[in-house]
């Protein structure tokens, strides 16, 4: 009998090996190998905690209620497409803007680990791969981008989600459908994710030396959503497209330049000249918006089929007429994005909404929001005043203060890629930095090109822009790569 010890095993019997898949606990090598990872995550997720203590439940922006009215009355805007209110419409259930700001701080955390884990498991070193996701995890404006109700966060996940399902070295059917889901998803969240379906088309057919069966896949699958959203605007407006203001904000933009002695416009369009010289001119978004812009004080709202066709034609006269001041135009607002410090722009009301605030912050006022207000406030079922609770808030405004990701800094994580890649003279097995990296470019450039800077608009980029630099300095090859890397 058994005196409740445990007895040898037998003589000629090979000992009970532990199979790996019984650990009750993860290898302790795995967590020293992402250590420093961790640690940039550990740190990320304490700051987004702070900021959530500090600023209850959420931060608003003049965008924000058109987002909520449309969440809860689900119609095309003629302005922004319903992506992002299906997400406010998803969360609706929980009646809190802090369950939202909570799960737009998990997602920039998840961001971060994107980077990381694509940037491992293609081959790039640990310090390499924990340095890449640095910024989207600890910059102080990305977790305020966060913290306020946009759709920023969430466009800027499903466009590196779909980056980093795109870099992998190979790509099936499936994927290629879950790479056009992503990126119809981020066009109707922002159009701006739109050209994009065409960059990932050009990569993949590149990536599968020059088949199209993946490429076709893609393209199938983010466009079948994307016609049946403008099926619905269609019907709701009877306008073809998936928003109703792209002539709009191209007047807008072209009026940062636009000479009317220069372009001789017909009596029709005549009526959208500044007759103030550009210098003298207002910021593009002015056009837009403000009370005496020549668009706003035509009959009708600003985006009636009618105005909208008639700003789109300006923009277009000016454009050709004046290319080359359009292009100056794009270059000097581009150039924004690349500062070493971060002025004022374009006024002081915007910029201060990229700060965490130290008093409590009025309801946007720059335009009505009376019925957004009313509809804020019936999905959170009370008050949506922000709070700001010390010291946490004071904590992540001090932080804000010290670690914001510089626009100069930006621009070296641009340069970086194509300057390593001259160095290797483009190998094909060094190439997998270049969707990353043309993504990045296009999210920086189409704002300038077709409306205006913003510094909400550099955010976005800089994922991918960092997920870029880190392939360009990986192993030239696949050998040695570890398959599986995981935390």
């Amino acid at each position: 009998m058994s005196d409740g010890g445990s007895s040898p095993a037998p003589r000629g019997l090979p000992k009970r090996r532990r199979l790996p898949g019984r650990r009750w606990f993860p290898d302790r090598r795995r967590f020293s190998e992402h250590r420093w990872f961790l640690l940039v995550l550990g740190v990320g997720a304490a700051l987004r905690v702070i900021a959530m203590l500090g600023y209850r439940p959420a931060l608003w922006f003049p965008d924000s209620y058109t987002y909520v009215v449309t969440a809860l009355k689900p119609r095309p805007d003629l302005v922004r497409p319903a992506g992002y209110p299906m997400f406010l419409r998803l969360l609706e259930p929980f009646h809190d803007f802090a369950f939202v700001a909570l799960a737009q701080h998990l997602l920039g955390l998840g961001a971060g680990v994107l980077v990381y884990l694509t940037a491992r498991r293609l081959g790039a070193p640990t310090w390499a791969a924990t340095l890449a996701s640095v910024p989207s995890l600890l910059d102080a404006y990305q977790i305020e981008l966060e913290h306020l109700l946009v759709s920023d966060t969430l466009f800027t996940v499903l466009v590196l989600s779909a980056v980093c399902l795109a870099v992998r070295r190979s790509v099936g059917w499936r994927t290629a459908c879950g790479i056009g889901l992503l990126l119809a998803a981020a066009t109707l969240t922002r159009t701006v994710g739109l050209p994009l379906v065409a960059l990932f088309a050009g990569w993949l057919i590149f990536k599968q030396r020059g088949r199209v069966a993946a490429a076709g896949v893609m393209i199938a699958a983010a466009t079948v959503p994307i016609l049946g959203y403008g099926a619905w605007f269609h019907a709701t407006y009877q306008r073809i497209g998936i928003v109703g203001a792209n002539g709009v904000f191209l007047y807008a933009k072209t009026m940062t330049f636009a000479d009317c002695d220069v372009m001789r416009p017909p009596p029709d369009l005549a009526v959208l000249c500044d007759p103030r010289p550009p210098a003298l001119r207002p910021p593009a978004q002015e056009y837009v918006w403000a009370q005496d812009s020549p668009l706003v004080k035509l009959p009708g709202i600003t985006f009636s089929r009618g105005n909208d066709a008639l700003a789109g034609r300006f923009a277009s006269l000016a454009i050709r007429s004046q290319p080359l001041d359009y292009l100056g135009s794009v270059a000097s607002e581009l150039a924004r994005s690349f500062t070493v410090d971060r002025p004022v722009y374009p006024d002081q009301e915007i910029y201060d909404y990229y700060l965490f605030p130290a008093t409590p912050p009025a309801p946007p006022g720059r335009y009505p929001a009376t019925a957004g207000a009313q509809a804020a406030e019936r999905y959170q079922r009370g008050p949506i005043t922000t709070r700001i609770v010390e010291p946490y808030a004071g904590w992540i405004r001090a932080y804000q203060g010290v670690a914001g990701l510089p626009g100069a800094a930006v621009l070296v994580i641009l340069l970086l890629p194509p300057a390593a890649a001259c160095v290797r003279r483009f190998r094909p097995d060094t190439t997998a930095w270049v969707l990353p990296w043309s993504v990045a470019v296009v999210l920086l450039a189409m704002p300038p090109a077709v409306a205006e800077f913003d510094y909400r608009y550099v955010l976005p980029a800089v994922p991918a822009a960092c997920l870029a630099a880190a392939l360009a300095v990986r192993k030239p090859n696949f050998s040695n790569i570890p398959l599986n890397v995981s935390i």
